[in-house]
This record gives C-alpha cells, sequence and structure tokens, in this order.
C-alpha cells in the first residue's frame, strides 16, 4: 500500500465544495472518480480543509492510498487527463510516509481574499472575487483586522453549523493591503473554524465602509456571540493558497 500525496488547484464555482455529499459535485468525488479511473480501485481522499461551496484553491493538499504500484508523475499526469476539462488540477504529487495526513499532520494553513472596489462588475474574474462598487479604506480594515490576531473564542466569527470542539484558535496573521482597484486580506493560523475566513472579511469590509470603527472588530470578538458578527463574506473571494507541514 502507498500513499501519494497531491497539491491541487481547483475553481470552485459550481460545486458544493471539498466535501463529497449527496447531491451536487465535490472535488472530493471528483478526484476519487479519476483514482478509479486510472487504477480501479475505490479511495477515499482527505483533503487538509475543507473548503465551502464556491471557494476556490491555489495549493489545496490531500492524501489517499493505493495498492496498486504507480509513479508519482504518472498519477499526476493521469489524474489530470480524467480531470479535464474540469474545474481541478492536480499540480504535484508525490509519495508521502505511511503516516502523513493531510488534515492532521498540517501546522498551517493560509488563506487568501480579494475583494473588488470598483463600479464595473468584473468579467474576467466573476466568481473569483467579491464585487464591491465603492471603495474601501485599507489602512482601516487593518487596523481592525490586528484585534483579531492571537489567540482568542472566536464565537462571534464562527458559523452555527461549526462542528469544532472549541471556538478558541490561534490567529497567527490577518493583514489587509490595497492592490490597485483590490483589497487582498491574507489570513494565516494552523486551523480556522467553519467560516471564520469570511466571517472576519464582512465584518473587516463594514470598517473599510466606515460603517464600523476598528475598535469594534475587538468589541464584536469579546461579544462572543453570533449575532455581533457582521456581514459573511461570499465565498467567491476566498482562496485557500498553501498549507505547512
Amino acid at each position: 500500500m502507498t500513499r501519494f500525496k497531491l497539491t491541487v488547484e481547483y475553481d470552485g464555482t459550481g460545486t458544493v465544495g471539498w466535501q463529497r455529499q449527496d447531491t451536487g459535485v465535490s472535488i472530493q468525488s471528483l478526484l476519487e472518480k479519476a483514482i478509479f479511473d486510472i487504477a480501479g480501485e475505490v479511495v477515499t481522499v482527505t483533503g487538509a480543509g475543507r473548503t465551502d461551496a464556491g471557494v476556490h484553491a491555489m495549493a489545496q493538499v490531500a492524501h489517499f492510498d493505493l495498492s496498486k504500484d504507480f509513479a508519482a508523475d504518472k498519477i499526476r499526469d493521469g489524474l489530470n487527463h480524467f480531470l479535464r476539462p474540469g474545474a481541478v488540477s492536480v499540480i504535484l504529487a508525490e509519495v508521502a510516509a505511511p503516516d502523513f495526513h493531510a488534515r492532521f499532520s498540517a501546522t498551517g494553513r493560509h488563506y487568501f481574499y480579494r475583494i473588488l472596489c470598483r463600479r464595473a462588475p468584473p468579467v474576467l474574474d466573476r466568481n473569483r472575487v467579491w464585487h464591491v462598487v465603492r471603495g474601501l479604506d485599507a489602512e482601516a480594515m487593518h487596523a481592525g483586522a490586528q484585534h483579531l490576531v492571537g489567540q482568542h473564542d472566536f464565537t462571534t466569527f464562527r458559523s452555527s453549523e461549526c462542528q469544532a470542539k472549541s471556538p478558541v484558535k490561534t490567529l497567527d496573521k490577518l493583514d489587509v493591503r490595497r492592490a490597485g482597484d483590490e483589497i487582498h486580506i491574507e489570513a494565516s493560523a494552523r486551523s480556522f473554524l467553519h467560516n471564520q475566513v469570511r466571517s472576519m472579511v464582512g465584518s473587516l469590509k463594514m470598517v473599510g465602509e466606515g460603517k464600523w470603527q476598528p475598535r469594534d472588530m475587538a468589541k464584536a470578538l469579546e461579544a462572543k456571540d453570533r449575532s455581533a458578527c457582521g456581514v459573511v463574506a461570499p465565498p467567491e473571494g476566498l482562496y485557500l493558497v498553501g498549507v505547512d507541514y
């Protein structure tokens, strides 16, 4: 039995997200079907993060086991052959240690969020940015974001459907910067709660609009109450950009 580690890029538009579900197309099910097409084996592909419907990935990491003998580059090329021309591409396939686990071995996860601030709607970046017609104050957003960095109870920024045992997480980084017409937000932590990044981004947008002051981010955090959260950012601007091991 060989364990393979995959680095995967995908467009989450039109999918139900990473996790296999009873209805709809998932990234996990697309990969599992492609593996069956190559090797004739039914496998479970485990991802480092269960991205939501509409969320994208530049470097999702996953693993699976095969009893048949395959070279890693043949796995990569074979998967891409059967995945083509869909929304998923395998960037890299590697033979991993038997005890490697894409989810539980991870020591850090990195997310990136794009907000496009302009009157005209996006065409080339449709479903890949959050389109906001008015400008946002990136400096105020960054100042507000710093109130969330560190170890906190993130109940306010946690989905009511979150299944994590504890709302306490350590947020290592939450940076906001302007890039032309866009606002870019980078978030890093060992792990995140369900909808945590989108909840934080939505509240930061309210700071950028002047509806909240930067200090209001701290007040929302301290409330430990989901109703204290601002709007939840849509999934299309969010990308999983890397996983550390």
